[in-house]
């Protein structure tokens, strides 16, 4: 009897020091929680409170690791976890391992999927996978994780805890656990928002303060911004400077290609002559070949010495007449598809400039108006009067005065601001790599500036492009004794001649004397008669004489502001059908319109041998027609 009534008093004494533990763990969870809440410092909370935590549930050492939220905007794989407390141990117990990784055993806690709760971990076959406990390792047998949820629900944490023995976590610890990282989670959420609410305050403050010293310290801004500028503006110009020097390098190479050609062409042909036995005149093809070499050894010196001026032949040009002859020309070289309209001022003054440059930089306008309508459009060609007082000759950087206007105005697709301030540059273009040059405009400008004048672009995308040509007054009549070169039925000055057998002519254009002799000394021992011209302007000339044409030989890189291409087009406007080769130490795009040759046209590439020049030309006047008037 009296037993039993011992037994019930042991079992009520057990269940009363288990209700009095249950209830200082609710104490303690309260306590411990209310704490947490007050507690605002981030950091202090979490190792605060593993502290805790690790103490309560009798753990030998614990880790809080902090989930990592991904930027605004980016993927959801860009979370990650870092260490934040620990507890128990040294911070490099865990560090020299890493972090934990995706296993069987911690992706359940890092995924918030449960608790995990072990007494022997090393017998827990999610952990058998990963090979053993590593050197150095914390020993750990009993384990107990479980993640930290806000809330709403998600994770912001996850606890770890080990002890060295096994079977030293149960329901209690767990209970414990689980019931403080839910305050834990209200305490962490808390935090955040005071921490980013106080971050939001310092950074007013910050920005306040900021404006307060920018309010003082304007002027030396303003200063430091300016000079700032004025080194960007000149590390710009350095890099333009650069870019003209790439540029150029296409220019040399072409130079180049021509020399070697005169210096290759004059080999072979004086190989030749002293193998046939024709022992005279052998001199005039080793003068070329020194001649070429020569120039090729300067050639470097052309990247320092470039320069726009050129020996100009001033006279007192009526504008309005000079327009008026190559009104023909200009309508054929624009095409069915562009309204050409000239409108010439009544009573024009003369100025004084070369006519043959003045009909190159004309022309030269007058294409890039035609390549910036492929569509079609309207080109209008006028003349003026004007008479600018101090304020309007300033705005145009010339001298007060009186000045002729020449205008050309098309319908195309303009330029953009950043175009605009660069199109009178040398080398810059915005043609395809091999169409241009970027010298014609350069030229245009070198030539009107040369002339006591100034050239001005006005433009916008879409808009079209007007392009003024102001030149000073000539106080004085034009000259009529001696029309324009642009005027029909011209009398060209003399050309080189050599005569042939065969009967047909061929116009040789090249800038280097000594291509120009080769090319001509192969057609003469064919039969050919040829003319010889050094420019496009010279070119024009004997096209619009008179005499019969058959074949047109000429480079694509010709000086003065017309290339080969150009040339081409002006003489099939002069001439209808005549046949042209282009000869090019460029790359072979260079001498194509719009993509490919024409008909009637071929392309050879410097250097080239005479026999490849030979074929070609015999290949072209075989299907020839009469010459060309």
């Amino acid at each position: 009897m009296e037993e039993a009534s011992g037994n019930r008093a042991a079992a009520l004494e057990a269940e009363n020091a288990a209700l009095r533990e249950q209830l200082q763990a609710y104490e303690t969870i309260t306590q411990f929680g209310s704490r947490l809440v007050a507690e605002l410092d981030l950091n202090r909370l979490l190792q605060a409170f593993l502290e805790g935590l690790t103490q309560l549930t009798g753990a030998a050492y614990g880790a809080y690791f902090e989930k990592v939220l991904a930027p605004l905007g980016a993927e959801a794989a860009q979370e990650g976890w870092r260490l934040s407390a620990l507890a128990g141990a040294p911070a490099e117990a865990f560090t020299r391992f890493g972090l934990p990784r995706a296993t069987a055993l911690f992706s359940p806690t890092f995924l918030a999927q449960g608790v995990i709760r072990l007494d022997d971990v090393l017998a827990d076959p999610r952990y058998g996978s990963l090979g053993g406990m590593p050197r150095g390792h914390l020993p750990v047998r009993s384990y107990m994780a479980l993640p930290v949820l806000s809330g709403t629900g998600e994770s912001v944490g996850a606890l770890l805890f080990g002890h060295p023995e096994p079977g030293r976590f149960g329901e209690r610890e767990e209970r414990l656990a689980t019931g403080l990282a839910w305050q834990a989670a209200i305490a962490i959420d808390n935090a955040r928002l005071f921490a980013a609410s106080r971050a939001e305050i310092a950074e007013r403050a910050k920005a306040q303060a900021a404006l307060a010293a920018l309010n003082d310290t304007l002027e030396e801004r303003i200063l430091e911004r300016s000079r700032a500028l004025m080194q960007a503006e000149e590390r710009l110009r350095q890099s333009q400077k650069m870019e003209a020097v790439g540029q150029l390098t296409g220019g040399l190479a072409h130079d180049f290609n021509n020399l070697l050609t005169g210096i290759s062409g004059s080999l072979e042909l004086l190989q030749i002559r002293i193998a046939q036995g024709r022992l005279d005149d052998l001199d005039r093809y080793l003068r070329a070949a020194r001649a070429a070499s020569d120039r090729a050894a300067a050639l470097t010196h052309r990247l320092l010495a470039f320069s726009r001026r050129q020996t100009l032949a001033p006279r007192a040009t009526d504008i309005n007449r000079l327009v008026a002859g190559m009104e023909e020309l200009i309508r054929r070289t624009m095409g069915p598809d562009v309204t050409v309209e000239v409108i010439p001022a009544p009573g024009l003054w003369a100025t004084l400039v070369d006519n043959n440059q003045l009909e190159n930089a004309l022309l030269n306008l007058c294409i890039n108006a035609r390549d910036a309508m492929p569509e079609g459009g309207r080109l209008t060609i006028e003349t003026a009067n004007r008479c600018l007082d101090e304020a309007a000759a300033r705005a145009k950087d010339l001298p007060p005065g009186q000045y002729v206007s020449l205008v050309v105005r098309d319908t195309g697709t303009g330029m953009s601001p950043e175009v605009a301030a660069r199109a009178f540059d040398p080398f810059f273009t915005t043609k395809p790599l091999g169409v241009g040059t970027g010298l014609g405009l350069s030229m245009v400008y070198g030539f009107v500036r040369q002339s006591g004048g100034q050239a001005r672009i006005l433009t916008e995308p879409s808009q079209g492009t007007t392009i003024w040509l102001n030149l000073p007054r000539h106080h004085g009549p034009a000259e009529t004794e001696a029309e324009p070169a642009a005027q029909a039925g011209s009398a060209p000055a003399p050309a080189p001649q050599r005569h042939g057998t065969s009967g047909e002519t061929v116009l040789v254009v090249d800038d280097e004397a000594p291509i120009r002799m080769l090319v001509s000394d192969v057609l003469s021992g064919l039969g050919h008669t040829t003319l010889e011209a050094e420019d496009g302007a010279a070119a024009l000339r004997l096209l619009r004489s008179a005499t019969p044409l058959d074949l047109l030989i000429t480079d694509v890189g010709l000086p003065g502001g017309m290339n080969g291409r150009q040339l081409a087009e002006a003489a099939r406007a002069l001439r209808p059908g005549l046949k042209v080769l282009f000869i090019t130490g460029y790359a072979e795009s260079t001498a194509l319109s719009h993509g490919h040759l024409g008909a009637g046209m071929r392309l050879l590439a410097k250097p080239f041998t005479l026999q490849a020049l030979a074929g070609h030309v015999r290949t072209m006047l075989a299907g020839s027609a009469a010459a060309v008037p």
